[in-house]
């Protein structure tokens, strides 16, 4: 009987000890699922791969590039649609490094240039989050399908031996561990960069210009180096912090397109210790001035109104005239939100004109790309709204290019900074999301010239060939 006792006493211990590693396990991977959810908000993964109305993470946005639309894709761990068969170590190449699981390059719309700074325990987490704490959608999302060449991944492994950096996140020792953090978020999760540094011929980031300022498709990225006049340098800590954690900085800034998707998806959702450290780090970026910037963009306009002038004379209306002018087009549109001063809403909602960074820069897509678009965003005090005056087709309460062209022009020279003025071309390429680039023609163009040099020489070799024959 003591033996039976004994025995059933060490079964007891063994399925004890077996229940025990079995719930430090669960344990383990929960507290890794929440460190890689958190991971995935500072790396703002949702707003590219979760398209509008649809499902988290399943892929299908439309992102529009200077060479075509890539559309994104399915990372829930479907097995049949998204990364559910993918190993810890296909799943960290992809990140780091572009290479999808079958071996193919990614698009660098998907910003590996930066994620390959990413530690390991970082990309484990992330790992382990997407695998068991992301719902799977077993749909398969558009497929991108950019024009020749374009189409040829094979040509992205060059790219990347060029463009790709090694991934080394080095800690600075003559720094503090503050500013450590928010470099290593600015550089590889925020992925700051990727929008707000410019981009050479080749659609690589020019890193002599680091954060001075690119165009993100109809929007632009201004520059936020710690320039006093082209830059955000006259910005304090607390000042940058509000803003990322808000996206709003009254008098100032406020966030929309895609750094509103970044203030609403990930920055607003951080830890006031990592906003902390990432404004910390922004503040010492080398300074990039541009020498036709006499001012800073936060500085220029002042209040105006020429309401007065307008009564009893014509109506104010939003309508679709050609003919209406900017005060007209202003009055109707623009003066119920924004006030009559352009002085915006005593709470701020409705910011002012004037004194902003929208009306203040030399670059004008930012303020055509709001009349156009307007902003939707959600914040921690409530949601963000302005609607966009860009309409849809067969809207007859849209304004055209010609008369978004009018408005935005009325705006600048009595809230802005004066400059050339904007053309309703400028309106249209807005409109159509931004500028394009030349290398898909030059692409072209380069193959076409290749393949006859190569025609060129075959010929001739086989010329060459003949006549050897001949006197042979």
């Amino acid at each position: 009987m003591d033996i039976l006792f004994r025995f059933v006493g060490a079964a007891i211990c063994l399925m004890s000890a077996s229940s025990a590693a079995l719930a430090a396990g669960d344990d383990a991977q929960a507290a890794s699922i929440k460190r890689g959810a958190y991971i995935a908000i500072a790396s703002d993964c949702s707003a590219c791969h979760t398209a509008p109305g649809g499902k988290p993470f399943a892929g299908g946005l439309p992102i529009v590039s200077p060479v075509g639309t890539i559309y994104s894709t399915n990372i829930t761990p479907s097995a049949t649609a998204g990364i559910g068969q993918y190993s810890e170590e296909q799943f960290a190449r992809a990140v780091r490094r572009g290479i999808r699981g079958d071996g193919a390059n990614l698009y660098p719309a998907m910003p590996y240039t930066s994620y390959n700074v990413l530690t390991d325990a970082d990309i484990h987490d992330l790992y382990t989050y997407f695998q068991h704490g992301v719902e799977p959608v077993d749909a398969m999302p558009t497929r991108t399908a950019l024009p020749f060449p374009m189409n040829v991944r094979l040509s992205m492994m060059a790219w990347n031996l060029l463009f790709v950096g090694s991934g080394d996140n080095l800690t600075d020792t003559t720094q503090s561990a503050e500013w450590n953090r928010g470099k290593y978020l600015v550089d590889g999760p925020a992925h700051c960069s990727t929008c707000h540094t410019p981009r050479g011929f080749l659609m690589q980031e020019l890193t002599g210009s680091y954060l001075g300022g690119a165009q993100v498709g109809p929007w632009y990225a201004p520059n936020i180096t710690s320039d006093a006049t082209s830059g955000i340098g006259s910005w304090s800590k607390d000042e940058l912090a509000r803003y990322l954690s808000t996206g709003s900085l009254p008098g100032k800034a406020q966030a929309a397109g895609s750094m509103g998707e970044a203030v609403e998806h990930s920055f607003s959702q951080l830890t006031q210790e990592d906003i902390a450290a990432i404004a910390t780090y922004i503040k010492t970026v080398p300074p990039l001035h541009d020498a036709s910037d006499e001012q800073s963009r936060f500085d220029y306009g002042k209040p105006f109104s020429e309401l007065a002038s307008l009564r009893g004379t014509n109506p104010i209306r939003s309508d679709t005239d050609a003919q209406a002018s900017g005060a007209v087009l202003f009055y109707g549109n623009c003066a119920s939100c924004h006030q009559p001063l352009g002085q915006g809403s005593k709470d701020t909602y409705y910011p002012s004109l004037f004194h902003n960074s929208a009306t203040g820069s030399a670059n004008r897509d930012n303020l055509i790309a709001t009349i156009l678009n307007g902003v939707n965003r959600t914040t921690p005090n409530g949601q963000a709204f302005m609607p966009g005056f860009g309409g849809k087709a067969n809207d007859i309460n849209a304004l055209d290019d010609g008369q978004v062209a009018t408005l935005a022009n009325y705006v600048i020279e009595h809230y802005g900074r004066p400059g050339a003025p904007v053309t309703p071309a400028d309106v249209a390429e807005v409109r159509a999301g931004g500028p394009s680039s030349s290398l898909l023609l030059l692409a072209r163009i380069g193959i076409a010239v290749a393949a006859a040099v190569g025609l060129a020489i075959i010929l001739l070799l086989i010329v060459w060939r003949q006549r050897r024959a001949r006197m042979a």
